[in-house]
């Protein structure tokens, strides 16, 4: 029967239950602990191995899933812990369930942007992107948002006609900024570019930006609520020819040997880095948080699923190495932006989606 993924959609959440073997030897496990997490660490806390090593250090993890902004908007009674995609979100939930201290950064990951091959070399060959070969660049931010502003379309991209697959206004594939974290950070690096280099912290910023940030939203129409269906179904070949995704999901399946086809990840030159962030809701919460950074084992699996673990640069950079052609393993030449106050942030993606 093997290890069973069942995925329930209620409500715009997702409740993942991992199942095993009835043979299996019974788990070891003192404390069942419950947690609601962004969708792109669902692979991460299914995957056998995670469960083998929680159950081993005395715990059995069961979660949901939601977008990060999303939680907010959750009951999290009985919940020990929420594991939004970065710290605004966390903050808030912080703020909400009057958590004490500093909530726990286990690993994080940058934005990046996923493009075909095909879209890659048309965006290098007019000056929106740069290529460090067949299949890593780095998309440039000020001529890219340039393009947006004006609503060029592929077709009028030097190149582009060799190409039938690209057609149409040229725009990258986000998330809902309202409820999701990545689809929120975009929104947050666009903002600090198109604000001259500095982070959005007022009304007349917010005003400022509105136009662009609303351009890069309303083009995509209806968006997705969590980076996972977005970046698989680019995988699998369909769906738009630029996926804005979190590195660990690139890194995830190439660590997985998956064929990734002409895959191409063009790093932003300015973009967020998100700081995946475990608010705990319960003591129980707290210690799994503790686990989840400081256990060997964990964080070398959470290298595998992709992330970087928090002080661990080195465990990333070696399980990447075979990976050099599609991951910029030092972010060398990517700048990060700062992310607006959470006020702003939603501020911002109510603007956008208006």
């Amino acid at each position: 029967m093997g290890i069973i993924l069942a995925v329930l959609l209620i409500g715009g959440v997702a409740a993942a239950v991992v199942a095993g073997r009835e043979s299996q030897v019974s788990s070891t496990a003192t404390k069942t602990v419950r947690g609601v997490i962004g969708s792109e660490k669902a692979e991460f806390f299914a995957d056998p191995d995670v469960v083998k090593a929680l159950d081993e250090r005395g715990y059995t993890v069961k979660t949901e899933t939601s977008g990060s902004w999303a939680m907010e908007e959750l009951s999290l009674d009985g919940t020990d812990f929420a594991f939004p995609s970065s710290t605004a979100p966390a903050d808030e939930l912080a703020d909400k369930y009057q958590v004490p201290g500093t909530p726990p950064r286990p690993f994080y990951s940058p934005l990046v942007v996923v493009a075909h091959r095909s879209a890659a070399e048309v965006l290098a060959r007019n000056g929106l992107a740069t290529l460090d070969g067949e299949s890593r660049g780095t998309l440039r931010m000020g001529p890219y948002l340039e393009a947006a502003r004006k609503e060029r379309t592929w077709q009028q991209l030097k190149g582009s006609s060799a190409h039938a697959e690209l057609t149409g206004t040229v725009f990258i594939a986000s998330t809902d900024p309202m409820t999701s974290n990545s689809g929120a950070l975009y929104l947050a690096a666009a903002s600090y570019v198109d604000n001259g280099g500095k982070v959005v912290g007022d009304k007349a910023a917010v005003t400022r930006t509105a136009p662009l940030l609303k351009q890069l939203t309303v083009v995509q129409g209806a968006q997705q609520t969590s980076s996972d269906a977005p970046f698989r179904d680019f995988i699998s070949g369909v769906g738009n020819p630029l996926v804005l995704v979190y590195e660990s999901q690139v890194a995830s399946v190439l660590l997985q040997k998956q064929d990734v086809g002409d895959l191409v990840v063009l790093y932003p030159d300015t973009t967020v880095i998100s700081d995946h962030t475990l608010v705990p809701l319960t003591d129980d919460g707290r210690a799994l948080g503790a686990l989840l950074t400081t256990d060997k084992r964990l964080r070398e699996l959470a290298v595998r699923h992709g992330f970087r673990p928090q002080g661990a640069a080195a465990e990333f950079t070696a399980a990447t190495a075979p990976y050099q052609a599609f991951l910029n393993q030092r972010l060398t030449g990517v700048r990060q932006a700062p992310v607006p106050t959470t006020e702003w942030l939603h501020a911002m993606a109510q603007r956008a989606r208006s």
